[in-house]
């Protein structure tokens, strides 16, 4: 193992992939929850039902994530990991732009063009973090990964505190979807000066090696095992995103508040999120372990998500206070990202890591539809309970049973 001193550390922590990788990010998250920010107030604007549009809307969004995942994911085994950072801000920068000028659409019925917007938004999204990360991980020495991916995570997530004051200051849903377009673009020129990662050059010129093969997943047992594994373990994060967060003003009246701002729900979980994603990196390089670091953080979260369900939030602070709670809790993103690019070849790695994280953004939809199966017999608590547990069953059972991946070497191919 390597050792470095302090001054190397910051070199290579604060290196140009990372910080590039951060504010891609960054804006990538801000993009992602700006939707569900202006949803009640860009809905009723509109003259939207925002519980019915809403879902449906958000709906496209996510699948758009889990087909763009796919897409980008092989183009960055295929062309390279920069082409996807370039290709996919691009998309989702001029989506958002169009979103702003929705209120001067009159050409087509508003929940389908708001629904198309939010899909080619989801598209784009969909590349961001999993070449971001790809980038990094291979970028950086293996002593050093997991606090690497970390601080991208952690600054990123932040986009979704600044989303929220955005809306806030600007006063107006059309000039946050304006500004967040714009800060795309603004990056997009940034990334003119970063390199392709070495790992991908060094495969680049080998042509007998098949790569970005999306199926190879599904062609071998123990590939397959480990892929669904890692799609298990982010299970639990866009279920306390996508039901507990996005959809806290249908458990605030269930439990008897009288009033919420999902926007600020976002931004308190999401500023938790930062939290927990920066710290997790250096609980995982203390504990020499992936896997428990995600498996105390999936338990922490687990006391969140039933303090919040069984009557510890009695006012709109108190569930902001839990949102808060549970963003630290499932602040493992970042790790959970980095054990899906650690468990794959570097033929495949992008593939995976862009993937895997917009498998489990693909999954809310399938997560909503439990949801509301589940409520209109049981109610919106007992609803949520029984899609947790199953949730949260199949994540901790999928990281006790995945590989160790600390300190594993990324110079290999499948």
């Amino acid at each position: 193992m390597l050792h470095f001193t302090f001054k190397e550390k910051l070199k290579h922590l604060f290196g140009f992939p990372v910080i590039v990788a951060a504010l891609g990010y960054f804006v990538d998250v801000y993009d992602l929850l700006l939707f569900g920010i202006v949803r009640v107030p860009s809905l009723n604007d509109m003259g939207l039902n925002a519980d019915i549009a809403g879902t449906i809307i958000l709906n496209f969004q996510m699948v758009g994530l889990l087909l763009g995942g796919i897409i980008w994911g092989v183009l960055g085994d295929k062309k390279g990991r920069l082409s996807v950072l370039f290709g996919s801000i691009l998309v989702y920068s001029l989506a958002n732009i169009a979103c702003g000028f929705l209120p001067q659409m009159h050409f087509a019925d508003k929940v389908t063009i708001y629904a198309a917007l939010r899909f080619i938004a989801g598209v784009g999204l969909a590349g961001e973090l999993g070449a971001g990360i790809t980038l990094v991980s291979e970028s950086l020495p293996k002593e050093l990964r997991a606090i690497g991916t970390s601080i991208v995570a952690a600054f990123g997530v932040l986009g979704a505190v600044v989303a929220q004051l955005t809306v806030e200051l600007a006063g107006s849903w059309t000039l946050a979807y304006f500004i967040g377009g714009g800060l795309g673009l603004v990056l997009l020129l940034l990334r003119v000066g970063v390199f392709e990662s070495g790992l991908y050059k060094n495969l680049e010129k080998e042509s007998n090696i098949s790569k970005g093969n999306f199926f190879s997943f599904f062609s071998n047992k123990k590939r397959f095992l480990k892929y669904i594994n890692c799609i298990a373990i982010g299970l639990p994060i866009w279920f306390c995103i996508g039901i507990l967060v996005l959809m806290s003003n249908q458990f605030a009246i269930a439990l008897g508040i009288t009033t919420i701002n999902p926007g600020k729900a976002i931004m308190w979980c999401y500023i938790g999120c930062s939290i927990g994603d920066f710290t997790s990196g250096f609980i995982s390089h203390a504990l020499q372990s992936r896997k428990k670091t995600i498996l105390y953080m999936v338990f922490f979260t687990i006391i969140g998500v039933a303090l919040l369900l069984f009557g510890a939030a009695k006012s709109e602070n108190s569930y902001y206070f839990l949102c808060l709670w549970i963003g630290i809790g499932t602040g493992f993103w970042a790790m959970f990202i980095t054990i899906a690019a650690e468990q794959f070849g570097t033929n495949i790695r992008s593939t995976a890591a862009t993937t895997i994280p917009n498998m489990v953004r693909g999954l809310v939809p399938v997560m909503l539809l439990g949801f509301d199966f589940f409520k209109a017999d049981y109610g919106v608590i007992t609803s949520a309970t029984i899609v947790a547990v199953i949730v949260f069953g199949f994540s901790i059972y999928a990281t006790i049973t995945i590989d160790e991946t600390h300190n594993r070497d990324m110079d290999f191919v499948e």
